[in-house]
């Protein structure tokens, strides 16, 4: 659904719209919503991670060590 909006463009910058518009083959409400859907949108998601965080050489340990007591590692 469309919301109707009145703004106030002043007459040199209504100018470059509407021959930039025209220059398109578009118009110039065309170029205004673009121009905010470039400014306001939304954050997009990056890639999730899949690896480690920080690379390193060596060898890596195991994932779920059985011979480690986890009291000890917090205490």
């Amino acid at each position: 659904m469309a919301v109707r909006t009145t703004v106030d463009i002043p007459e040199p910058l209504h100018d470059a719209l509407r021959s930039r518009a025209q220059a398109s083959g578009t118009s110039i409400r065309a170029l205004i919503v673009q121009a905010i859907e470039q400014t306001y949108s939304l954050p997009k998601k990056g890639r999730p991670v899949t690896g480690p965080l920080i690379r390193g050489k060596g060898k890596r340990g195991p994932l779920y060590p059985v011979n480690e007591n986890p009291w000890d590692l917090i205490f």
